[in-house]
């Protein structure tokens, strides 16, 4: 993810929240050719998906669980900004509505945002 402020608007992430990321972790891999490995959740694993032939991992397939309930099921992608929180304000006071956050993941904080036309989007920040 990105690690400083001159990467503001660049997209550093994407993945998926699902019901049944076990099952749909399998289509992509057999549609795509992707490759998936678990990542340990605690309770659970989420997957991190890679480049076939490859140790890069380029998204995440994730179950709807837990800090994640409230995901919609659609590909995410995530877009640094400067500060999360004012992000958030800012989305607020401009017709638009913060759909998860802002909290903490790892080292970072982010929120996901739907804008004025239905449109979502996380936003994340050091």
């Amino acid at each position: 993810m990105a690690e400083n402020k001159n990467e503001t608007g660049k997209i550093v992430w994407h993945d998926l929240t699902v019901d049944k990321a076990e099952q749909v972790k399998d289509f992509y891999s057999k549609v795509i050719g992707w490759k998936a490995a678990d990542h340990d959740m605690g309770e659970y694993n989420d997957y991190d998906i890679h480049l076939p032939e490859t140790d890069d991992v380029v998204a995440g397939i994730c179950h709807a669980r837990g800090s994640n309930a409230n995901l919609p099921p659609q590909w995410l992608i995530y877009v640094t900004v400067e500060d999360v929180n004012k992000s958030a304000e800012l989305c607020k006071e401009s017709g638009g509505k913060v759909i998860d956050g802002p909290r903490k993941m790892g080292e970072y904080n982010f929120c996901v945002i739907q804008d004025p036309a239905g449109g979502v989007i996380a936003l994340i920040s050091k």
